[in-house]
């Protein structure tokens, strides 16, 4: 009889990461504090570059441990009333500084007036950036991926279009599963961390795959602030 697999919440799961991460960035803050101390008393460009080298590579390491913490960080807006154009407007700057390429390749159709919402603009920025980063990076074809924002009854919709080359999996609850698509240095946290994002924002997020066209729609929808 083979052994049943132990059930485990996504709470222990984070608690566990959280405090191997802890751990870990422990180590390695003896490592750098060990490096530190033999290039003060190194002799020699040879031995001091290597040791230099080493300090890289152990602050690499930390800033992966630290961006891991981060994407299981406990979400807790600071909720504040904000525009919704200015929304786009700032996430829109945001990408053209942060992601030239990428801000170059999307369509912006915005039809917003005076909606406002009630959100914590860089949280919510996070997320949507992980969206868009996600929408370069991931089986994207040719064409440019097409940003809409306008009202849709009582909230805001904003709608991601992106070609892709192809599409497999489904997309029901979409990004509601953590750890599901790993590869080297990403572990399947950023969509996840995203929905939560918009979900503690009292918003929702969905996608769809349309075969005929190769696009895979993606929705959000945030709730007006009614004043």
């Amino acid at each position: 009889m083979s052994q049943a697999e132990p059930n485990i919440s996504w709470k222990e799961v984070t608690k566990f990461i959280s405090q191997l991460n802890h751990d870990l960035r422990n180590h390695l803050n003896a490592v750098e504090l060990h490096a530190a101390f033999l290039s003060e008393i190194a002799e020699g460009p040879e031995l001091t570059t290597e040791i230099k080298r080493l300090r890289e590579m152990t602050g690499e390491l930390g800033a992966h441990l630290q961006r891991l913490a981060h994407s299981l960080a406990a979400i807790q807006p600071n909720l504040m009333r904000y525009p919704a154009v200015e929304f786009v407007e700032d996430l829109r700057a945001k990408l053209a500084l942060d992601q030239a390429e990428q801000s170059a390749a999307i369509e912006w159709q915005i039809s917003l007036g005076d909606e406002a919402l009630e959100i914590d603009p860089q949280l919510l920025q996070e997320a949507f950036v992980e969206l868009l980063t996600n929408a370069g990076t991931h089986g994207r074809a040719e064409g440019a991926l097409v940003f809409a924002a306008g009202r849709s009854g009582e909230s805001v919709e904003f709608t991601l279009c992106e070609p892709k080359t192809e599409f497999h999996g489904t997309t029901e609850n979409w990004g509601a599963r953590p750890l599901r698509q790993m590869r080297n240095g990403h572990y399947g946290l950023g969509l996840f961390r995203a929905r939560s994002i918009f979900e503690a924002h009292h918003g929702n997020l969905c996608a769809q795959f349309d075969p005929a066209l190769s696009v895979l729609r993606t929705t959000v929808s945030l709730p007006l602030l009614v004043s």
